[in-house]
């Protein structure tokens, strides 16, 4: 027992130097920014099977939401700006490589190519009549309205037919600017629907770090930064590889570039060197493109990097306030434990009995206990933020719990009440009688009397109930203010010539004991009873006579004080044993008589 007590005293010491120390190695993270609260989820950074590469867009709309505070925000908005701009810059480029893989057209191909000059012409000319028609609407005498709306549904036909022809020449050549030109229209869309969102305004890193003053908080948040960390540490290693995969692609445009301008050199036809021109130009502007991109995706990388940066910042003074938290639990209990044993020791030099040294010791120790708890919770989750529910339902709970109790203090009230019982009064409390001893707030005690051996005699053992019997239960209280009491004693005659005249002495002879006492305990007895008046009552003593084998057993039954009951008894069994005497010399008398 002592050894556990030593190890509650050791084991938050020591957990509370080490959180100090711990406090003191991180003392410097307070100097940075506070720290804030991820989602924890892991994004999935890549994807997608289009033509053109939107990863780095794909991964700042990913990350973004992680951005809590004003800070990271700002961190978070110039990385979309960035992967905007590059995927602006992907597009230009695969429109122009695009440009640059266009083949010699022949067969199928070249005879969709004639097609579609012939229904760019047909739709030149359906055009112009629709316009036509549409002017001559507008004079003095208009034509029908039947010929504008079928010239416009001929030129919708035709363009349907240069749109699927078209598509089937893209097809035969591979030609991908159709589908790059669709995609981009898709991005355009999504970010005109971005834009129109606009800025969500988020708390400084000041308010945000407010939130979390708990323990289960702070350690909520530092794992859940754990995972922020992960993503945005994927996300930079993903920017640097698309560096690594534009310089390689940079290095292919300069050597095309290259051969192009010798072979430009070298010809000197005409139409091939203004072929070569053309080319060299696209190549230029894709390699232009490419330089544009290799240091977008490096500015990505270091924004992702000083991102990465400050969480892990935050990350340490999450933990340093961590270790705080921790180091106030350890000096709760370290408290707590020193508390006890100094109450312990307190206790050990009051002069106690064992059994009440024993109570006060459990008192307390539950006590501690109880507080510590509570203030460790408070620690770890908090104060309740629904306090009113809270406090609402914990009423409930306890009154349910100790409805015992509280119907125990109300049912004092009504003890103490003018119908109540007193200290000293004769009772009976659930089939058990006694005289009562002591009425508490929530106990009334009584010595319990006539059990087991003669009525009357205390049996030595006391009976406490709550108090609640006064409320949902009932009692019998045998007192009056004087506290009368029906008592009996027990007289056997035998059988002879003068029985009768005994038994007629005997009841005189109690009647003239318990005449006064008899009189007194009427008037007690009617004035207690108010206006309603005891109209069949009577305090005369009574003579009940059963034959038995002896004789006549004769009970008489008298009013006597509760007090004064032994002694009257004796003084009836005194005058009865008188009167017996007397009966037994004259019977002596009458037959010596009848002798002589």
């Amino acid at each position: 027992m002592k050894g556990l007590r030593r190890l509650t005293i050791v084991v938050p010491a020591i957990v509370l130097v080490a959180s100090l120390i711990g406090v003191y190695l991180t003392r410097g993270a307070m100097a940075n920014l506070p720290f804030l609260k991820g989602k924890g989820t892991t994004p999935g950074l890549r994807g997608g099977t289009d033509l053109v590469d939107q990863s780095p867009w794909q991964t700042i709309e990913a990350l973004a939401p992680l951005a809590v505070s004003a800070e990271e925000t700002r961190l978070a908005r110039e990385a979309q700006r960035l992967a905007d701009h590059e995927v602006d810059q992907a597009f230009a480029q695969a429109l122009r490589q695009a440009s640059l893989d266009t083949r010699t057209l022949t067969g199928d191909a070249l005879a969709l190519q004639q097609k579609m000059t012939a229904l760019q012409a047909v739709i030149k000319e359906d055009q112009a009549k629709v316009d036509s028609l549409t002017a001559a609407s507008k004079g003095v005498n208009p034509p029908g309205t039947d010929d504008l709306d079928i010239a416009k549904a001929q030129l919708q036909l035709d363009n349907d037919q240069l749109a699927d022809a078209t598509q089937d020449l893209a097809t035969l050549t591979g030609d991908k600017r159709g589908q790059i030109q669709q995609e981009l229209a898709t991005r355009e869309a999504a970010m005109k629907k971005f834009d129109e969102q606009g800025d969500v305004v988020a708390p400084s890193t000041t308010q945000s770090a407010r939130r979390y003053a708990t323990l289960y908080g702070r350690v909520r948040a530092w794992l859940d930064q754990l995972t922020r960390m992960d993503s945005i540490a994927q996300a930079q290693a993903l920017a640097n590889a698309d560096v690594a995969k534009l310089t390689a692609e940079h290095a292919t445009i300069e050597k095309r570039l290259s051969d192009a301008g010798s072979a430009n050199a070298q010809d000197t036809a005409a139409t091939g060197r203004v072929a070569r021109m053309k080319q060299m130009h696209t190549l230029a502007q894709i390699h232009s493109i490419l330089d544009d991109r290799i240091q977008t995706q490096k500015q990505l990388a270091v924004i992702y990097g000083r991102w990465l940066d400050q969480v892990k910042r935050q990350h340490q003074i999450v933990l340093h306030l961590i270790l705080q938290s921790i180091a106030v639990i350890a000096f709760l209990l370290l408290g707590a434990a020193l508390t006890a044993a100094a109450i312990r020791r307190l206790l050990d030099r009051m002069r106690l009995g064992q059994r009440n040294l024993q109570t006060m010791r459990t008192i307390t120790s539950l006590a501690i206990q109880v507080i510590t708890v509570l203030l460790v919770l408070l620690v770890v989750f908090g104060a309740p933020s629904q306090m009113p529910t809270i406090i609402g339902l914990a009423t409930a709970g306890l009154t349910v719990v100790f409805q015992d109790f509280i119907l125990a203090f109300f049912g004092w009230f009504v003890l103490m009440g003018k119908n109540g019982i007193r200290v000293g009064d004769w009772v009976e409390i659930n089939g058990v009688g006694g005289e009562v001893v002591e009425i508490g707030i929530f106990r009334t005690a009584l010595l319990e009397t006539g059990n087991w051996t003669d009525k009357g005699h205390p049996t030595g053992r006391r009976v406490s109930f709550t108090n609640s019997f006064a409320i949902r239960g009932q009692y019998f209280n045998f007192s009056t203010s004087g506290q009368w009491l029906w008592d009996e004693i027990r007289v056997n005659i035998p059988s002879g010539p003068h029985s009768y005249e005994v038994i007629d002495a005997i009841h005189e002879r109690v009647q003239k004991e318990t005449s006064s006492d008899a009189k007194l305990a009427e008037s007690e007895w009617r004035r207690s009873s108010g206006p309603y008046g005891l109209s069949h009552f009577t305090v005369e003593p009574s003579v009940d006579m059963r034959p038995a084998s002896s004789g006549v057993d004769v009970i008489v039954r008298y009013m006597t004080r509760a007090g004064d009951r032994f002694s009257m008894r004796n003084r009836l069994y005194q005058a009865v044993i008188d009167l017996l005497r007397k009966n037994e010399e004259t019977i002596a008398l009458e037959a010596s008589g009848k002798q002589s």
